[in-house]
């Protein structure tokens, strides 16, 4: 294997891990709040089983993701299961390293004997396992201390974190790579995570805003509330329709943090999801209710509420616009270069 196919196998198992994570943590967690908010303990408990099986739903997500067998597939939710319950809070980037080479080594042997039943689920299983015995409570350490590292380093500087976290993650988030997997497996919550919310949102909104010339309301739906990705082959071609969105990111990420105080005290990953579905949302409501209930929060405000449509929608929409504006006058981005 080429280092370039192995790179490009990484980079797509990162997205892969993302849905996995989404289809378990993220869905269970919805459907959890959705049931408490309801008074139905038949969907909290349905939520808390889908967020018990985060870790073989990652797994499984990234060996699908690496083209593997069946047999690879199927063994790799052993694998993941104790990644993510030995990598603790770190939990995401251990099943996303050591999913990764254990599916390789199932893949190494895949098909190469006449016992295949036997010898391709061993592989991958005691490979995947003894990582996770061996490595998996480092992986999640390190991980939980760069993202508690992003955390305090948020809520020293919150202007200048605000702005680079924001823009970093609004980044990832159109890039072909996972802001959401991104911030899951570093565990980006409290302020860090409300500016990371706010730059994926200037991605996504910013662009379904500023392309509606070209692309009308389906662009809007499509990519405000499924992925800025889409912009990504225009980019390549003409890489200034960047610029608004990447701007806007800058000004509305310390304006979370600085202004509204806008925290992702939700499931981390839901920092990363900006308007995806409106997860990145439900996410900070999530977060509202936890704190309701533990007494840290005496009710969810008016101002709150403001603060995080301000964030998510109005700034970017109003604001991506005015920025590409100058740039429309000087031919930088001219009529097509967003359609999708």
């Amino acid at each position: 294997m080429t280092l370039r196919k192995l790179g490009s196998d990484a980079v797509t198992a990162l997205g892969a891990m993302a849905q996995g994570l989404f289809a378990s943590l993220l869905i269970g967690t919805i459907v959890s709040t959705i049931g408490q908010q309801a008074g139905v303990e038949a969907l909290v408990e349905i939520g808390d089983f889908a967020k018990s099986m985060a870790g073989p739903a990652m797994a499984i997500a990234i060996a699908y993701s690496m083209k593997a067998s069946p047999l690879v597939i199927f063994s790799s939710a052993t694998v993941g299961a104790a990644a993510n319950s030995l990598g603790g809070a770190g939990g995401p980037l251990a099943v996303y390293v050591i999913a990764f080479i254990a599916v390789m080594a199932g893949m190494a042997v895949s098909k190469k004997t006449k016992v295949d039943i036997i010898v391709t689920p061993l592989a991958t299983i005691v490979v995947g396992v003894a990582l996770a015995l061996a490595i998996a409570p480092a992986v999640g350490n390190a991980a939980s201390s760069v993202g508690t590292l992003i955390i305090w380093a948020t809520e020293q500087q919150p202007f200048v974190m605000g702005i680079v976290v924001s823009v970093v993650m609004g980044i990832c988030l159109t890039l072909p790579i996972s802001s959401a997997a991104i911030c899951a497996a570093l565990g980006l919550t409290g302020l860090a995570g409300g500016a990371a919310l706010a730059g994926c949102c200037a991605q996504m909104v910013g662009f379904a805003v500023v392309s509606f010339r070209e692309n009308r309301w389906s662009g809007i739906v499509s990519q405000g509330i499924g992925t800025s990705m889409l912009q990504m082959g225009n980019i390549v071609r003409n890489p200034r329709i960047w610029i608004a969105p990447i701007v806007v990111s800058a000004v509305t990420g310390p304006l979370a943090t600085c202004l509204f105080h806008l925290e992702m005290n939700g499931p981390a990953i839901s920092s990363g999801m900006g308007t995806c579905g409106l997860v990145g949302q439900i996410g900070v409501y999530t977060g509202w209710m936890a704190e309701t209930a533990a007494g840290a929060r005496s009710a969810i405000t008016f101002s709150d509420w403001s603060a995080l449509f301000l964030i998510s929608f109005l700034l970017p929409a109003v604001l991506t616009p005015l920025v590409a504006l100058p740039l429309r006058r000087m031919g930088w981005i001219k009529d097509g270069d967003m359609k999708i």
